[in-house]
């Protein structure tokens, strides 16, 4: 009897075994996405963070521009006034009514299109003059001192000279541009070169670079954040440089209009003026930072 039961027990054990046994399949559950809401606050916190503090500035000098000019005896105009009388140049900036008579946005692109041409120049001469002094430790203590001469001219000093030479208003201030922005694209650049770790230079010369190979691949990365800082400083200067020459060369410059609009007593023409200045002045400086950020991935200083 006892075995029987020990059979039928081991019997019913084996089958147990031999049975499947039933596994529950885990259905993973889809994430819900975070509500627009959401994803869209840290946009919005970023920009908040960029723009609110320039803007309570802004306002907090309006308040105190107006409350300084608001008395009748001030020889300022306050922003009321600007408003009031150059309306017609802030919120129409294209428009044409005769040959001289022309919105600021015109008169701001014909001195920007002087402005390439010139710092166009300054930064090809500049770059390209800056590598072969950097290569030279004579060449560098040689022109160095030259260089450090010529930058300190100020701009409207070359003027009579590039009137002299080239005999008409447009090529001169396009000179003035030039010579005035070069010298920080050049200097810079020569740093830059002299600056390239004397490693970089070995490996070139274990791989047998030619001198392209050398300044593409060796010599543009390393002294990128050089250059583009002179370009930086190239491009305020010339833009210092077109306003300056164009008071005295005349056109339909952003310069000449200042000139004109002193001439005529129109002080609120001149206020917005140079609101247009200085904002151009900004975009063109945050436009070559952007293109260094691109060019040099981050390693040049904003």
């Amino acid at each position: 009897m006892a075995n029987s039961m020990l059979k039928l027990k081991t019997v019913s054990e084996g089958v147990a075994a031999a049975a499947p046994v039933a596994t529950a399949s885990v259905v993973p559950l889809a994430r819900k996405p975070p509500p627009l809401s959401a994803r869209l606050l840290p946009v919005a916190q970023k920009i908040a963070a960029a723009t609110v503090p320039p803007l309570i500035i802004a306002a907090l000098f309006l308040l105190v521009w107006e409350m300084a000019c608001w008395s009748p005896t001030s020889s300022l105009p306050p922003p009321s006034r600007v408003w009031s009388e150059a309306k017609d140049l802030i919120v129409d900036p294209f428009f044409v009514a005769g040959t001289q008579d022309i919105g600021l946005g015109w008169r701001v692109l014909t001195s920007l299109q002087r402005v390439a041409i010139g710092f166009g120049l300054a930064a090809v001469v500049g770059v390209a003059v800056g590598t072969v002094v950097g290569q030279s430790v004579w060449a560098m203590r040689g022109f160095d001192p030259l260089f450090q001469v010529l930058r300190t001219v100020p701009p409207l000093a070359w003027l009579p000279i590039s009137l002299a030479a080239f005999r008409d208003a447009s090529p001169s201030a396009i000179f003035v541009i030039f010579v005035t922005s070069i010298w920080p694209i050049l200097i810079n650049t020569a740093v830059g070169i002299r600056n390239i770790p004397q490693d970089y230079r070995n490996v070139a010369r274990v791989l047998r670079l030619n001198h392209l190979e050398f300044f593409v691949k060796i010599m543009v990365p390393s002294a990128a954040p050089y250059i583009f800082t002179g370009l930086r400083i190239g491009i305020g200067l010339a833009w210092l440089a077109i306003v300056a020459a164009e008071m005295l060369t005349g056109g339909v410059g952003i310069g000449f209009f200042i000139w004109d609009a002193w001439n005529s007593s129109r002080l609120p023409d001149i206020v917005v003026a140079l609101a247009y200045i200085g904002g151009v002045g900004f975009l063109l400086d945050r436009l070559v930072a952007g293109a260094a950020v691109l060019v040099t991935r981050g390693t040049a200083s904003n």
